[in-house]
Formats: C-alpha cells, sequence, structure tokens
C-alpha cells in the first residue's frame, strides 16, 4: 500500500510519498517547496493573497504527484501559520474545495508529540531525558523526554519567520537586535527553563531544516561522507558554535556563499542559530544530535499505525 502526507509548515511545505507494509515504510518519493505561507502576514494573523497562490501552486503540484503514483491516502497536516490565521480555516476549505485535500489542523501540542515520534524513529534516545527542539517559522515545539516517554512538551509561537520580521532588520543583524531578540527569547521561554531545571537534559536533538542545514554545512567542512538513507546526521556543539559565529556576522550573499547552505534557509537562519545557542548556553547542553526525521515523519508513523489498527499512538 502507498501512502502520500503533506505537510503544511509555515516556510515550507513537504510531500513524503512511502510503501507501507504492516508497520515498516520505504520511501519512494519525497520533495520540499519553499511557500512561506507566513511572510508579510505571520504577525498579523493573516495569510495573504500572494501566499495562498504559492501554496494552492505547490499543492496542486503535490496532487499531480500522487495521482502519477496512483495514491488514494493522502494525510495533510497544517501547522503554525495557518492555525493561527484568522483565514487559515478559509484555505483549508479551498483546498479540499479545489484538490480534495483534506487538511488537518493540528494544535501546538500535537504537533510537539508527532515531532517526538519521529525523532524518536530516526535515533535511540536513551534512558536519560534529552530536549528535543524543532524550529519552525511560525512556531518552536520543544520536547522534554526519553525513549520511553514525553515527560513534557510545549509549542511556542515564536517561530522563525516570526524573529525575522521582528528582529532582523539589518543585514547583517546589528548587535542591539541580538541584544532584543535574546531578551525576547528570555521572556518567552521561562517554562522551557524552568522544566529543564527539573529534568536537566544534557543533550540536545534537533529536528527539521535549520540543523539539517548546520549538520550539511558541517559535513562539507570536515569531509563527512554519509549514505542518504541514515537518520542521524552528524554535528558537534563545537562545530555549532564556530557555523554560529559566522553566520551572525555576514551578510545575506556572504551566508548564501557558504556551502551547504541554501536559499531556502538563508533568511531565516541567523535568527535560527541564536535560539540555538541561546537555549545551549541556558539550559546548559553539553551535546547536540541532529534528527532527519520531524514532524512528517511522526505523522506517518501514526498513520501506519491507524491504518494497521493496533497500538495507536496516544494523542
Amino acid at each position: 500500500m502507498r501512502i502520500a502526507v503533506i505537510d503544511m509548515g509555515t516556510n515550507t511545505f513537504h510531500l513524503i510519498i512511502v510503501e507501507v507494509q504492516g508497520y515498516q515504510f520505504r520511501t519512494i518519493y519525497r520533495e520540499k517547496t519553499a511557500v512561506k505561507i507566513g511572510e508579510k502576514g505571520i504577525n498579523k494573523g493573516l495569510i495573504t493573497e500572494e501566499a495562498k497562490s504559492r501554496a494552492m501552486e505547490a499543492l496542486t503540484t503535490f496532487k499531480k504527484v500522487t495521482e502519477e503514483y496512483k495514491i488514494s491516502n493522502i494525510y495533510a497536516t497544517a501547522t503554525s501559520a495557518i492555525r493561527n490565521a484568522r483565514n487559515g480555516q478559509e484555505l483549508v476549505s479551498e483546498i479540499q474545495q479545489r484538490l480534495n485535500i483534506d487538511t488537518q489542523i493540528i494544535s501546538g501540542h500535537r504537533e510537539a508529540e508527532l515531532i517526538y515520534f519521529g525523532v524518536k524513529k530516526a535515533l535511540l534516545i536513551g534512558e536519560e531525558p534529552v530536549l528535543i527542539m524543532d524550529i519552525g517559522g511560525g512556531s518552536i515545539e520543544f520536547v522534554v523526554g526519553t525513549h520511553e516517554q514525553i515527560l513534557w512538551r510545549e509549542s511556542f509561537e515564536i517561530g522563525g519567520q516570526r524573529m525575522v520580521e521582528k528582529f532582523h532588520k539589518d543585514d547583517p543583524i546589528a548587535p542591539s537586535d541580538i541584544d532584543n531578540l535574546l531578551k525576547y527569547l528570555h521572556e518567552q521561554l521561562e517554562p522551557l527553563r524552568e522544566v529543564c531545571s527539573t529534568f536537566q537534559p544534557k543533550t540536545l536533538i534537533g529536528s527539521s531544516g535549520t540543523f539539517d542545514t548546520l549538520s550539511e554545512i558541517y559535513q562539507l567542512r570536515s569531509g563527512i561522507g554519509i549514505d542518504e538513507k541514515e537518520t542521524e546526521l552528524p554535528l558537534t556543539i563545537e562545530a555549532f558554535q564556530a557555523i554560529q559565529k559566522e553566520l551572525i556576522n555576514k551578510n545575506r550573499a556572504e551566508r548564501l556563499a557558504i556551502p551547504g547552505m541554501i536559499p531556502l534557509r538563508v533568511d531565516m537562519i541567523v535568527v535560527a542559530v541564536l535560539l540555538v545557542k541561546y537555549v545551549i548556553d541556558t539550559i546548559g547542553i553539553e551535546h547536540i544530535r541532529v534528527s532527519a526525521y520531524a514532524l512528517k515523519e511522526g505523522v506517518l508513523l501514526h498513520t501506519i499505525d491507524m491504518l494497521n489498527a493496533e497500538n495507536p499512538l496516544k494523542s
């Protein structure tokens, strides 16, 4: 059986098509498109007409691909930008009417939970509590957990696109804007600091775009070659610290010239690495790991469980 999962993120839309046998799956197609659905409207609670057009264009392409692969089961989720927009439900209804794609708008808590299941599939978390972090354009999800259970999870509506529009006004980013961003993070992330003071995680596991790019830069600089099927990507804290210092001191053209950087990440990555550095320094993180799996894989795993109708993942 073949199924497709579509993840409608604030910056990027993802499509993954897999062949499912029992509880196992094999990826046969994946694609990502920079839709930037939150651009120029995310901090106003609005999806602009231009963003709607980009979304429909991307989804029309995805729909054609699913038809080519003869997919009848499409599982689509929408996250921060759509769930918080006044016209988000209107867009979801239009997607249903025009493309017959039924889209579930998921809560931040549910998003964090599904990210955990994706990460857990990608790597062995271990028995000690770790901090899982996923930086989206609209929201940031944090999970404290072990391989056996989630101990705490939360979603904060302070994602990369929101922070870019609030704080990244000059390029390179101005020192005063860095200070303002760090003050903002300190105010917003008080619940994270409190829970981490209890569970004392020493390992940060990053998932999705920003961490993928940081790992790619590190791999190219270090001459590390990995199999494309690997689900844990290499990155060290030392490498991260060196890369983030470089990124915050470069302008857009200079960042884009860094081997491993892609246009999709170049605008948001400055505020993203400042966020990661804040978390590392504030929480006392000693190790960093990168999961190649994130939300879309979590949705996929949940869907496979539901289809098998045995031991479904708890919501």
